[in-house]
């Protein structure tokens, strides 16, 4: 008859059970997706620019009317946004990444620290950003 053999005494393998949700974690899902992202979306857009580009005059005011224009067309806005909080986003994390492979910033204070600061730097610098892209927007309507 077989019997089974005893279960070792040893810790098992850890797995995402085990581990609880951290902002370093977090940086490190949204580092992959802002990848993902811009490459699929950036690069869509881009293809559709180009042929927009490459079917004359017409074709290429349209796509321009997606995005600019005094009709601020929302979705253009949308994805523009989200385009430029993904690239900074990235960006930023990558930064947090070259530090890291330096050697520096494991201690698990500094490493969350510098994870909640890619998230803070991106929407700064995505605010920046599109605060100076519509000053001229802004400050026509404070007039």
């Amino acid at each position: 008859m077989a019997t089974t053999p005893p279960k070792p005494d040893r810790p098992l393998s850890p797995h995402l059970g085990h581990y609880r949700m951290g902002p370093h974690m977090l940086t490190s899902i949204i580092h992959r997706i802002t990848g993902d992202g811009l490459a699929i979306v950036g690069g869509l857009l881009f293809t559709w620019w180009l042929a927009a580009l490459a079917a004359g005059k017409d074709s290429y005011d349209w796509f321009l009317s997606w995005f600019t224009g005094p009709s601020w067309n929302i979705l253009g806005y949308i994805v523009g946004v989200g385009l430029t909080l993904a690239l900074f986003q990235h960006m930023m994390s990558g930064i947090r990444h070259l530090v890291l492979d330096t050697g520096a910033g494991y201690e698990l204070k500094t490493n969350k620290t510098s994870s909640i600061l890619t998230f803070v730097g991106a929407v700064v610098l995505t605010i920046l950003f599109w605060g100076l892209i519509l000053k001229d927007v802004i400050f026509a309507g404070a007039k």
